[in-house]
């Protein structure tokens, strides 16, 4: 009952925001309709407020008023498409300049005039069905589609683009008028009865906070073996007993993950591990769930704590105050080492309270004591931990899979017929419980039950898992955080369903989609907050790489998603689906499609068409690419759909496209893809669809021209592209709510790509390119784009061809003033003297934070003292920089107190970087990157190192002139070094270093988490150099003879090093033995090119000795083999063989001492061998 009324509030919601349309409630209150608006909408407001206050009151059992609320929003759905298509007239009528869905008031000529004609036209109609749909005003002979549901038609092929203007859809007054009084009358008439009802449903006298009841935990272990988990759990029984908080007083380690990972089994086993319990004196354990009262926690805390001799605070536990039970605690802990456990934290009201919970526990004498909180809550975790905390995921699937036979069997045997009659079917079934160990549990019960084949693939094929309803089964217990959510969070969440498994939601894709579905408010702050918050109940998590942040869901809560919303929404996984199994009342359909297709999805496709209301689907969202065929099967089977709001479609042909889209007049939102290397036109009629919010086409590889009128989408405002589509939009200025333009090009020949189309645009935000701009010749064209208004972007580039430089009025510039508040500025190729003076004078963009400039020659630059909040300067082919710092060029003493990055690119001129003892003005530098100044001989990191303590990131390229470089990485700080010179390079990542010629210091000590090595041609690194690199795994030296010598035989030894490859190296056999030392856990050796290198036939050294060699590679070297004729040393049981007998791989290639299979004879494990040629005498 709680999501009916929620539903119908929402709908009821949508309803009155269309109604508060000027245009439309016009038109409802005209004469024609003779409704009185203002009424309607009162007694709908009356009625929503009622239903508000209802989600507080017991109505779980009223049918009567479910049954209203199901007829409530079906009418509210009628009405939200009347009133939406009678919008969409209105828009057509202001692109045209035309009045054929005006309303009439009753007092004109005009309003009759349009009724009387429109209903002739229907009279008409009506008589003769071959002409009862309209053709378009510019093509009367055009063919045309009959639509029964939209008094419209559609007149011409949706696919394609042929440059021309697209034919507009007539409006039929009569149908129209007709259908909106019919439907606002149905829920005026719905109104009185549910208000009545909802007003006799008693009002509670206290208002209860409803309580999600939990079961109990304990201590006490319920699952007699942890299964897995042996790293985090062993590092985590250290870190409590031995490690890294015994220097706190209080530390708080969260232990979080979601529903049914086994963060309590995980917690048991750690408080009774002997360790753990020899090393604490005073042991609690108290299970929270949803009841978070620090009096009523405090109290059962002090319960678990014993009482000292002759305490002062004694108190009793059932009536003391929380000061009296704080302060008995304080007392009795005062020099005892605890460890607390607070299981199930579902919420905290506050930090306030947070800590006053904690504060007894942070007055001991004692260090080292814990609290440990176990939560399915990123949000508590964010508010209580101290520490990092221990993230509980899926299983790993051989833990996962033992933990599951333990499940099944639960301490029985295993039966007879199992390893070759149920073992696959058990091993699928646990593929699909993603390692979660309460699936394991729920399915193993469900299991034991019949140990027969037929009904462990009964349960795998049904996924019957996912209808069990006890409290300690899988999806009951995940949907309990559900239920917790309030309503709008649950319907963003449960619409997430209609993704793939494993999508990545970006922050825009999927707050636009709820937007457009009515799930949030377009117009509210905290659409971001949605997300956050489904990330702080662990619905979500976030995650992110190089390019981008993105939200994925955990497979579990994805199959909670499609349980919770099965009524609405449905996603077809695989095409092995049932038409059957799709419930009527969906109307949010996805499909994700893997190019693999059989006569049964045919033939389930075509049975979709009777199974749901195609016509009515709000969404449709076809994921991943297909072929023709498939593309034509879901093209037939959804060739009825109008009320569509989200369409997510692939084009795989001209003709991909439903046959009515064109005709798609509520769609809001459209994602269109394309493969690669077709040359596939947009559709001329998407410059139709006037109610279109959201333009997706970043995944669009076809032509890159837009249809002629595409600036008639007036109410689109986000439109997701590459910058050369953006690029593209003829007379833009029209697309007044268009809040995303990356780049516009200014086209002097042609008609509406002059810059005061971007005047219009004052929504403007995110980033934005004007190029072209030496086509522009006045300040006054160059103020007309209105830049200073566009108070939303955030990132502006002014760019001029540098092909078309040409002598210009420096007042351009001057004209092109970005907003006050922009952030991030780029002026590139200016072909002027001077700066601009908004820039070079009196600065008024002083909240700028990056500044890119690029072939300029202006005589000043800006003053950056004034620009304080500078975080990144760009210098690239600046005409005339020869000097750069205090007292050169505008900078100052108190210039870049912020600066953390700065660019020289392409400065033929720049000698110096001046530093001295004005050094210390750039110490907060973290990013230094220079490439291709020739002439450049000294920067202030050279000179004084020790003062950039910040810098992380160090890039010197193709600069002759710096070479005197300090020792680097000069702190532990500097995690990516590059530096490039004359065919020698220094490269340093945190990870991997690669040295080639490079003859400055090294600091390893300063690289300690570096895994690879990569030397070449380099005579000052020796072994003795690299004992400090702790985390080293692979080495690969090359032409370096010094790095081995004798002086070090046994000093050094690298016990990490799994991979070794030497290159080109003068080393003798006896050196190489000793050298082999260094390395004792090899199982990787490669060897290539060393002539002068013979393995030595002896006992107790060589490659005899690596005992974890798995893997030798020879190749080029000639002489390795040369002292083993016959292919052993001695005889009988003493023989020597050249390797150990662990080798698995060998591969050797042109090497001609290789005299004798012999020498491979105790290789028993080998599994791999290559390129061997034994050379006869």
């Amino acid at each position: 009952m709680e999501m009916a009324i929620g539903a119908a509030i929402w709908l009821v919601g949508k309803v009155l925001s269309k109604l508060s349309d000027h245009l439309v409630s016009t038109y409802v209150a005209s004469s024609e309709l003779g409704l009185n608006s203002e009424e309607i909408k009162t007694k709908i407001k009356y009625m929503q407020g009622l239903l508000h206050a209802a989600q507080d009151r017991d109505v779980i059992s009223n049918r009567g008023l479910q049954s209203l609320l199901e007829d409530l929003s079906k009418k509210a759905d009628e009405a939200e498409d009347a009133l939406d298509e009678l919008h969409y007239f209105m828009i057509q009528d202001q692109l045209d300049g035309t009045q054929e869905a005006a309303a009439d008031l009753g007092d004109g000529f005009h309003g009759h005039a349009l009724h009387v004609r429109h209903a002739a036209r229907h009279t008409i109609g009506n008589w003769l069905p071959c002409f009862s749909c309209s053709r378009t005003q510019e093509d009367d002979s055009a063919d045309t589609t009959v639509v029964t549901s939209n008094p419209h038609s559609v007149t011409q092929s949706d696919s394609g683009n042929d440059g021309g203007h697209v034919g507009k859809l007539k409006f039929d007054r009569v149908a129209m008028s007709n259908k909106i009084k019919s439907v606002i009358e149905g829920i005026h008439n719905l109104c009185d009865p549910v208000s009545n009802l909802l007003n006799k449903i008693s009002i509670p006298n206290n208002s209860t906070v409803v309580t999600i009841k939990r079961s109990p935990t304990g201590s006490t272990v319920s699952q007699d073996k942890l299964f897995g988990r042996s790293v985090i759990f062993e590092k985590t029984v250290n870190a409590l007993t031995r490690g890294t908080y015994q220097t706190e007083t209080l530390s708080v380690l969260p232990i979080v993950g979601p529903g049914g990972m086994g963060k309590t089994t995980f917690t048991q086993h750690l408080c009774n591990n002997e360790t753990v319990q020899g090393h604490f004196a005073v042991k609690v354990w108290i299970c929270v769930s949803t009841d978070f009262d620090v009096h009523k926690l405090t109290r059962q805390i002090h319960s678990y704590i014993p009482a000292v001799e002759q305490e002062i605070h004694n108190c009793t536990n059932e009536t003391a105050s929380l000061d009296q039970l704080q302060k008995s605690i304080i007392e009795r802990l005062n020099s005892k080492m605890f460890l607390i456990v607070l299981d199930d934290i579902w919420n905290c009201n506050s930090e306030a309270d947070w800590k006053k919970l904690l504060s007894p526990f942070t007055k001991g004498e004692t260090k080292g004591n814990i609290v440990l909180v176990t939560t399915r809550f990123p949000s508590v975790v964010k508010m209580v931990k101290t520490t990092d905390p221990i993230e509980l995921r899926g299983l790993e699937p051989n833990d996962f899979f033992a933990l599951f036979e333990a499940c099944i069997f639960d301490r029985s045997k295993l039966p007879a017929n199992y390893d070759y009659d149920l073992v696959d079917v058990a091993r699928n079934i646990a593929r699909k419980l993603k390692g979660s160990p309460l699936a394991a549990n729920t399915v193993g019960r469900l299991l034991r039950k019949n140990l027969s084949r037929e009904y462990w693939m009964e349960v795998l094929e049904k996924n019957e898992w996912k209808y069990t309803n006890n409290d300690d089964d899988i999806m009951p217990s995940l949907k309990i955080s559900y239920d917790y959510l309030p309503f709008n969070l649950k319907k963003g969440f449960s619409y997430c369903s209609l993704f793939p498994e494993d999508y990545k939601f970006d922050n825009f894709e999927i707050t636009r989609f709820w937007i457009t579905l009515g799930i949030v408010d377009s117009s509210s702050q905290n659409v971001k907050n949605y997300l956050e918050e489904l990330v702080g109940n662990g619905f979500l998590m976030k995650g992110g790489d190089n390019s981008r942040e993105y939200y994925v869901m955990h497979d579990l809560f994805h199959e909670l998603s499609r349980n919770v919303s099965w009524q609405e929404c449905f996603n077809v996984c695989n095409l092995s689906f049932r038409a059957d199994d799709i419930p009527k009342s969906i109307r949010h359909l996805s499909i994700t499609i893997e190019n693999i297709y059989d006569e049964s999805f045919v033939e389930e496709m075509g049975k979709l068409r009777s199974v749901i209301d195609i016509e009515n689907l709000r969404s449709l969202m076809i994921f991943g690419l297909h072929d023709v065929r498939i593309a034509n099967i879901l093209k037939d089977t959804f060739k009825d759909i109008k009320g569509l709001r989200v369409l997510f479609i692939a084009m795989e042909t001209q003709q991909s496209l439903p046959n009515n889209f064109s005709n798609l007049i509520h769609l809001q939102y459209l994602k269109i893809s394309s493969p690669h290397g077709l040359e596939i036109t947009l559709p001329s009629t998407l410059s139709r669809l006037y109610h279109l919010k959201v333009l997706d086409l970043r995944d669009w590889r076809g032509n890159e021209n837009l249809p002629k009128d595409f600036s008639r989408l007036v109410y689109l405002r986000h439109f997701y592209s590459s910058k050369e589509l953006h690029s593209n939009i003829p007379e833009v200025g029209k697309m007044k709510c268009l809040e995303e333009l990356r780049e516009f090009r200014v086209k002097k020949e042609n008609v509406g790509f002059e810059l005061n189309e971007l005047g219009e645009l004052s929504g403007l935000g995110g980033e934005l390119s004007i190029c072209n701009l030496e086509t522009v010749r006045s300040k006054a064209d160059a103020g007309a784009a209105k830049l200073k208004n566009k108070r939303n972007l955030i990132e502006l580039r002014l760019v001029w061809s540098k092909a078309e430089q040409q002598p210009m009025d420096d007042d351009v510039l001057e004209g092109l003033h970005p907003p006050n508040n922009i952030r991030v500025l780029g002026i590139i190729n200016h072909g002027g003297t001077a700066g601009p003076s908004w820039l070079c004078g009196d600065i008024s963009i002083k909240k700028l934070e990056s500044l890119h400039l690029e072939g300029v020659s202006w005589s000043t630059l800006p003053c950056f003292e004034q620009l304080s909040n500078l975080s990144k300067v760009t210098f690239r082919n600046i005409v005339g920089m020869r000097l750069f710092g205090p007292g050169v060029g505008g900078v100052t003493e108190r210039s870049f107190t912020h600066l953390k990055e700065i660019v020289f690119e392409d400065m033929a001129e720049l000698v110096e970087w001046v530093g001295g003892p004005s050094s210390h003005m750039f110490s907060r530098l973290e990013r230094i990157k220079i490439k291709r100044c020739p002439s450049l001989c000294s920067f202030p990191f050279l000179e004084c190192s020790d003062v950039f303590t910040n810098l992380c990131t160090l890039y010197i390229v193709n600069c002759p002139g710096l070479s005197l470089f300090p020792v680097m990485p000069h702190t532990s700080t500097l995690t990516y070094v590059f530096v490039k010179n004359d065919g020698s390079h220094l490269f340093y990542n945190g990870k991997e270093v690669s040295i080639n010629g490079y003859t400055r210091p090294l600091a390893f000590h300063n690289m300690d988490t570096v895994e690879v090595l990569k030397i070449n041609d380099v005579s000052h690194v020796t072994l003795w150099d690299l004992r400090k690199l702790k985390s080293l795994r692979s080495m690969h030296v090359k032409r370096c003879d010094n790095m081995f010598s004798a002086e070090l035989y046994d000093s050094v030894v690298l016990h990490s090093v799994r991979n070794l490859h030497i290159e080109k190296l003068q080393i003798t056999g006896e050196l190489f033995s000793h050298v082999l030392r260094s390395f004792p856990a090899i199982s990787e050796l490669t060897i290539t090119e060393c002539e002068n290198l013979e393995l030595l036939p002896v006992e107790g050294g060589g490659l005899w000795d690596l005992k974890m060699l798995q893997s030798f590679k020879g190749y080029n070297c000639g002489n390795l083999f040369s002292r083993w004729p016959m292919g052993e040393v001695g005889g009988g049981a003493h023989a020597i063989k050249p390797f150990p007998t662990s080798l698995r791989e060998l591969h050797i290639s042109s090497e001609e001492s290789m005299r004798s299979m012999g020498l491979l004879s105790n290789l028993t494990s080998l599994t791999s061998l290559s390129d061997v040629h034994i050379v006869q005498n």
